[in-house]
């Protein structure tokens, strides 16, 4: 049985049913280089170019070329895909530059097919999923010409391409919008806890006056450590199962109850996180309790402060140790004003969690008109 080649959802004024091709038969690709370290720049001059890879593309800055073919030159209004590696099926624009041989750049053959609406078609989950998979599994995965080229691709009319593509691309930038509205806050909140932790920045009682000094403390004089255990014992349940990654699962017993801050003891060891109610926890993850004249997020706040990666004590897998956690130094505020702080702080993290949420909503919105609005 033929497809039947029409989307679900369509803006007024197009019928018709859209024409079933494959990539070859509306696109060119080209391969980009793998350029010599002694013929790449680290300054701009005259005549160079940037030389696109994946951290110049996630802003991270690079290298620059000179004397480049033009085939291998990809300008803002250019697509290239990742072809090799873990992040095969990524698709940018708005990149000028000399780019690398993990990439391909894709070209429209004539002007009825619409570059942007081109972008948005290979973001389709369907087509990412079909990228991936002919990459392969292997240690490098690599998608090559042949396979890029017999991927499906369904046509509209030119019109109705650039209709497609304006709203998408409209839904793109507000995704964006919010991830710099994300970032923001994130700079803001780093900034605001190195005024207070400096004591450049200082709260007032109600009635205007100064808070007691800090007082310096070991964080084992405030509070305990406690070790993660195995799970796997356990059966389902609702309790959560913490790793140095976050949540991983649920069981049916706690292994503590309450206000906690977990740090990693193998591994990921530099993403604190504040979690309260009843939890159980892996061996890789400590968690923290039975505190002393001080709140558990105030802790919180503490432990972002902390350089933890100076404090490893491996030399290959990350780790730290209890002795390490409670001999650390740090100062510590009366009560009243430890809850102020936590206060203000945790305002913050609602709103970047409310940003990021708002985020993951627009970015699932965008995934299913992408079913939807294309074949």
């Amino acid at each position: 049985m033929n497809k039947v080649c029409i989307p679900k959802l369509r803006f007024s004024g197009f019928d018709g049913e859209w024409e079933d091709l494959i990539l070859k038969d509306v696109v060119k690709v080209n391969q980009g280089l793998a350029i010599l370290k002694s013929n790449r720049h680290s300054v701009n001059g005259h005549n160079r170019l940037h030389y696109i890879t994946i951290p110049y593309l996630e802003g991270k800055g690079g290298e620059y070329i000179e004397n480049a073919q033009k085939s291998v030159i990809c300008y803002p209004e250019d697509i290239i895909v990742t072809r090799t590696g873990n992040g095969v099926g990524k698709t940018w624009t708005n990149a000028h530059g000399v780019f690398h041989n993990n990439f391909f750049k894709v070209s429209p053959l004539t002007k009825s097919t619409s570059k942007l609406f081109l972008f948005q078609y290979l973001n389709k989950p369907e087509i990412q999923f079909l990228m991936k998979q002919y990459a392969g599994t292997s240690a490098i995965p690599d998608l090559n010409h042949g396979e890029f080229y017999i991927i499906p691709y369904y046509k509209t009319s030119l019109e109705e391409q650039q209709k497609i593509a304006s709203f998408l691309s409209s839904v793109d930038e507000k995704v964006l919008q919010l991830s710099r509205k994300k970032e923001l806050l994130e700079q803001y909140k780093k900034g605001v806890m190195q005024q207070l932790f400096s004591g450049k920045l200082r709260f007032k009682d109600e009635n205007g006056n100064e808070y007691p000094d800090w007082e310096e403390k070991k964080l084992g004089e405030v509070l305990k450590i406690g070790s993660g255990k195995d799970y796997k014992h356990l059966e389902k349940g609702n309790i959560p199962v913490f790793g140095t990654g976050g949540y991983m699962l649920s069981v049916n017993k706690c292994l503590y109850k309450g206000e906690t801050v977990f740090i990693g003891r193998k591994g990921t060891i530099d993403k604190p996180f504040y979690f309260d109610g009843e939890f159980w926890t892996v061996d890789t993850l400590f968690y923290t309790h039975s505190f002393k004249n001080t709140i558990p997020k105030f802790i919180y706040c503490v432990f972002q402060q902390i350089n933890w990666k100076l404090h490893n004590e491996a030399s290959g897998v990350p780790s730290l140790s209890k002795s390490t956690i409670e001999k650390l130094k740090f100062n510590l505020p009366s009560l009243p004003e430890q809850q102020k702080i936590a206060n203000f702080l945790s305002g913050i993290d609602d709103k970047i969690e409310n940003t990021h949420q708002e985020i993951n909503n627009m970015q699932g919105f965008k995934k299913g008109l992408l079913q939807q609005m294309f074949v």
